[in-house]
């Protein structure tokens, strides 16, 4: 999977840190930058997206336990895409699901 490293992006409020965060090519190729950024924030904020309540309530758990996050979101287009964040915190990737 190739990885890219995307540009400085203010984040305010986050209950966790994101570390360096970084795109599969192939999601940077399909999703607008608009919409990256404002899934980006609410992942951060605690707002896991389209997850349902089992997996909220895993990212609740992990949130307070250390393990790794999932958001995952729509973009304006329709197109399905994640955020994940590591458990150490030390990256957070956004990416089609056809790219796991």
């Amino acid at each position: 999977m190739e990885v890219l490293f995307m540009t400085a992006l203010l984040v305010v409020s986050s209950k966790f840190p994101l570390g360096q965060t970084v795109l599969t090519a192939h999601a940077l190729e399909v999703l607008h930058p608009g919409d990256v950024a404002a899934a980006l924030q609410r992942h951060a904020r605690g707002d896991w997206g389209e997850v349902g309540p089992p997996d909220a309530a895993e990212n609740e758990f992990a949130l307070q336990e250390g393990f790794r996050l999932l958001s995952a979101y729509t973009d304006r287009h329709g197109v399905k895409f994640w955020i994940i964040t590591e458990a150490d915190r030390s990256y957070s990737t956004i990416l089609l699901p056809e790219d796991y």
